[in-house]
């Protein structure tokens, strides 16, 4: 088997960056506290993995999630993605939170129904954390009851959350505060 590649991309949140290998994309990852931050994550969670200029397909996608940043109703559906190392379970509930449209949410207990047992929302909560392709994997797009965040566990937590549904305008625009952004 051949060393996933991987390569960093700017976007309207900072620089991301995505992994692929032979079947797909391996790891999305949204901005870090630094690109340096960012490529030291992308080796620790992928050893061996190659820095390397992507592929057309995989710059398509660069290209796709660019423009979703930029607030474009972009589906990303087209792009493939190495489930292999994912478990079972986490691939239904990827498979129910990837059909979410931009603009739209569900919750834990939305998607745990779809999968046919409302008791599991908290194992949808935990596969969302454990999720290796955010953005194309919209697990930002996955509320807990009460329009409440619940947890996100990229990079900036929950603001980042708020942010990339603003971007996506599920959320109304946050406003400045005394002190700053909420």
């Amino acid at each position: 088997m051949i060393s996933p590649q991987f390569a960093l991309f700017d976007t309207e949140i900072g620089t991301c960056a995505l992994a692929w290998g032979e079947k797909g994309l391996v790891s999305v990852q949204l901005p870090s506290h630094s690109p340096a931050g960012l490529r030291a994550r992308m080796l620790r969670n992928l050893p061996g993995a190659v820095e390397a200029e992507p592929p057309a397909p995989v710059r398509r996608a660069i290209e796709a999630i660019q423009a979703l940043m930029t607030g474009e109703a972009t589906d990303l559906s087209f792009i493939e993605l190495d489930m292999s190392a994912v478990p079972e379970f986490n691939q239904r509930v990827y498979a129910v939170a990837r059909a979410i449209p931009p603009g739209s949410t569900m919750t834990y207990g939305e998607i745990a129904k779809r999968l046919g047992d409302p008791l599991l929302a908290r194992d949808v909560g935990q596969a969302m954390g454990q999720n290796p392709f955010t953005i194309v994997m919209p697990c930002h797009r996955v509320m807990a009851a009460g329009g409440k965040f619940g947890g996100f566990s990229a990079y900036g937590g929950v603001a980042t959350k708020r942010r990339l549904l603003e971007i996506e305008g599920a959320l109304p625009k946050a406003e400045p505060t005394l002190f700053g952004w909420a």
